[in-house]
């Protein structure tokens, strides 16, 4: 193996608690597992509407679009950052309706997402993971933006609408995880027939001048009925979590499966014939009025898209550099949308620093999807935004991370070994809403031994392509 002899030598003590959590399973017959047509319907009904502010005066028309990997269709995600700044010349050319290099580009504003479903006590609750991608960042100088979106919804029975209700959602603020619960002020949603929709301000890409910056995400702190109830001609801002004034904003995404979030916005999606008239084009702190808002769909994709990019087995070298890796233990392999799979089992390795065409180095010294802590829910909760970010080191991966109930994942997957050595497939820490100040201690659990199996009523959709990928679709 390549870590060397994995150590297994373990005491007494450590094997009996490791075997707890494993030999206690409950099958739960009782609580069907979801379907793919419903986890697609899940995701997309609690899928996020996102205000964001733009900076695209001064020649960077459209550079605050939200946007997928592989936006300039060369399947090169190292050149995202030298074609992204060139934006401009895409709207400028899509203005004229003419044929040019940027006509087969397709922007198709996407949140890569994934959802994890688990039984306990009879109930079933899902973890939604949304991920915002910006192919550039700080004024064009860093490549691939990461920003995440996660919300726990509890009493889940398998039609979004029903009986399940929202518990809390948690914002990636930097190096920050910025938490709001049910019951907290500020925690605010655009319910619809389609859809209950988490209201999310984005900033735009520029610096810290305007106080929020670098598309760092803030909830909502306005209920959306005082959104509706704006004249046209008001100026568009909104209150934001951290902050006493409002912000402007310059554009709304909103998910384009939920049908009346689409009609309430009047949101279109971004072509190259509607580009030149959903591109801003004005100061970040220039406030234009609701009705100047540009309002863009999104599509959904799959976090599992982008793993296989990263694989020691795939041309990894294309998208991303070797400076940094993770190892993960899997049990299954990672599937497409047709079932067939893209990444082996048994202990694998995936490359994550990321690579830049355009940088000197070849990198900005940031790291992919399989490198974040967020990915396996090993993060520290607050409820603060902090800045420079202060979060407190959950250490997860080195073991010392513990739960409400004292377990490391170690002890919640019965793999001691996997300590500051590799993580697991299925390691996922689900948070409870409450704050620990314990420094390596969270509230909520480690999920527990087999909890993705069908058996137990689960499914670790992480590792499994839900949505079809649409290539060179509009």
């Amino acid at each position: 193996m390549r870590f060397g002899a994995l150590a297994r030598v373990l005491t007494a003590g450590a094997l009996a608690l490791a075997a707890v959590p494993v030999t206690q399973q409950v099958a739960h017959a009782n609580v069907p597992l979801l379907t793919a047509a419903q986890r697609q319907a899940y995701l997309y009904y609690y899928a996020p509407a996102i205000l964001k502010r733009g900076n695209e005066n001064a020649g960077q028309a459209g550079r605050d679009w939200i946007t997928n990997y592989d936006f300039d269709q060369d399947g090169n995600y190292s050149t995202n950052r030298v074609n992204w700044v060139k934006v401009n010349q895409y709207v400028d050319a899509a203005a004229t309706g003419a044929p040019s290099p940027y006509d087969r580009w397709r922007i198709r504003p996407t949140l890569y997402s994934s959802l994890i479903e688990f039984t306990e006590g009879g109930s079933k609750s899902l973890v939604l993971l949304y991920h915002v991608y910006n192919a550039a960042d700080k004024e064009g100088s860093a490549i691939h933006d990461w920003e995440r979106i996660e919300i726990v919804i509890r009493n889940v029975t398998g039609t979004p609408g029903g009986a399940e209700y929202a518990s809390s959602a948690t914002l990636t603020h930097h190096h920050d995880h910025v938490m709001r619960r049910s019951y907290d002020s500020g925690f605010n949603f655009m319910n619809t027939a389609t859809g209950r929709h988490l209201l999310v301000w984005q900033a735009d890409e520029a610096g810290s001048s305007t106080g929020t910056h670098a598309h760092e995400l803030r909830f909502v702190a306005d209920p959306y009925s005082w959104i509706a109830g704006q004249s046209p001609g008001a100026g568009a801002e909104v209150r934001v979590s951290g902050k006493s004034e409002r912000k402007n904003l310059h554009y709304a995404f909103v998910p384009q499966a939920s049908s009346a979030a689409v009609s309430a916005w009047r949101a279109t999606p971004v072509t190259y014939g509607s580009a030149a008239a959903l591109a801003s084009r004005v100061d970040n702190e220039d406030r234009v009025s609701w009705s100047a808002v540009k309002r863009v769909t999104y599509e959904l994709q799959d976090l599992a898209d982008v793993i296989p990019t990263h694989w020691q087995q795939s041309n990894w070298y294309t998208h991303w550099l070797s400076a940094e890796s993770v190892d993960i233990s899997l049990e299954s392999p990672v599937l497409n949308e047709a079932g067939q799979p893209e990444v082996s089992t048994g202990l694998q390795r995936f490359y994550t620093r990321s690579r830049d065409v355009g940088a000197s180095d070849l990198t900005d010294g940031r790291n992919g999807i399989p490198s974040k802590n967020w990915f396996f829910g090993a993060y520290s909760a607050e409820q603060d935004e902090d800045f420079p970010s202060g979060s407190d080191d959950f250490k997860a991966y080195e073991g010392q991370g513990t739960d409400s109930f004292g377990r490391t994942r170690g002890m919640a997957s019965g793999r001691l070994d996997s300590h500051g050595a590799y993580w697991w497939q299925h390691d996922f820490f689900v948070h409870s809403g409450g704050m620990d100040s314990a420094e390596t201690r969270e509230a909520g659990k480690w999920l527990v031994g087999a909890w993705y199996t069908p058996e137990n009523g689960g499914f670790d959709g992480r590792w499994v392509q839900l949505f079809d990928d649409r290539p060179g679709a509009q």
